[in-house]
């Protein structure tokens, strides 16, 4: 005989409802999410603004910036719906879900993004809502119709992972940093040294290249000829042999004024400079005369010297013959 036994079948036991995430494990994840890349931006921005408007280097950098921002909104936004998780949210063990418990798509999350810029225009009160709010919710999870729960965390170690892009953030940095100092700060600071170097010097090789005396003539116009380049150094000379035809007598300048040129741009070898000139021609109280003029002056570095790639009269010597 058999007997058949009217047993309910068991009740299953109803999942646990999860507990919304604390406070320091959003700010945790957020912070891992967003910093590294937030400084890889902000330091290849600031080399990008900070860069001449007509150099590469400036979009370079911007380029660094948009590729760093792309990879953080993927992490926000696409990573949650692809794999679940978020680098932060992995390694904190929360996720955001929407207000069935479901996943959030991209349109929500990126709502849910654009509404921290609420928690931040607010005083930065909407990122503290959920030290008091009853469901722990910024006002971006108001405006999204998002929570963030605790869950348990992915299976891989997200320690090593995360400590991996940390590293790689900070090497991105530090290569954008040196990336700056060679396309932008060393070329600047190029170009300031060499505005120094003729501001100080460039005065001083024109009076040696204009001044000589009558009896040191040919040492005179040799070393004028060692301060001009190869492209200069004939129409030098030619002016030189023609003083000597016409019955040369001492003549000495000395600057009294300068200033370096903007136009052509300064460069790291190249300088152009406008001088106001003072000397004087011959030798003895009776012949004395007494010059002024206005030169313009290009200069050229070469085998680390500057030296007078061309020199232009703006102003033609007038000579006062003194005692008058």
């Amino acid at each position: 005989m058999t007997s058949v036994l009217d047993t309910a079948p068991a009740a299953q036991d109803a999942p646990a409802e999860e507990s919304p995430a604390s406070w320091p494990a959003r700010a945790g994840a957020f912070a891992v999410d967003t910093l590294p890349a937030a400084g890889v931006i902000a330091t290849a921005v600031l080399l990008a603004l900070t860069s001449p408007a007509d150099s590469g280097a400036r979009w370079v950098f911007t380029a660094v910036a948009a590729v760093v921002f792309f990879l953080m909104a993927a992490n926000r936004l696409v990573a949650p719906v692809a794999t679940g998780w978020t680098l932060g949210r992995a390694l904190f063990g929360i996720a955001v879900r929407d207000a069935d418990g479901n996943a959030p798509g991209v349109l929500r999350l990126t709502a849910r993004e654009l509404g921290h810029l609420l928690d931040t225009l607010a005083l930065g009160v909407g990122w503290l809502w959920p030290l008091w709010d009853r469901r722990r919710r910024t006002f971006a999870d108001l405006l999204a119709g998002t929570r963030v729960y605790r869950v348990p965390p992915p299976q891989r170690d997200m320690r090593r992972l995360v400590a991996q892009v940390l590293i790689g953030a900070a090497v991105v940095s530090v290569a954008v940093v040196g990336l700056g100092y060679a396309l932008v700060f060393r070329p600047e600071r190029a170009v300031d040294t060499a505005r120094q170097q003729v501001a100080a010097e460039g005065p001083r090789i024109v009076e040696q290249v204009l001044s000589y005396g009558t009896d040191t003539m040919i040492d005179d116009f040799a070393r004028a000829q060692a301060l001009t380049t190869d492209g200069y150094r004939p129409q030098l000379i030619a002016q030189q042999q023609a003083v000597q035809g016409g019955g040369a007598s001492t003549n000495e300048y000395w600057a009294v004024n300068s200033a370096v040129l903007t136009d052509p741009p300064v460069t790291a070898d190249r300088v152009a400079m406008l001088l106001a000139l003072q000397g004087q021609r011959g030798t003895t109280a009776e012949d004395m005369k007494f010059i002024t003029a206005t030169v313009r002056v290009d200069f050229e570095k070469s085998d680390g010297q500057w030296r007078v790639a061309n020199l232009s009269v703006l102003k033609k010597p007038m000579m006062n013959v003194a005692g008058q």
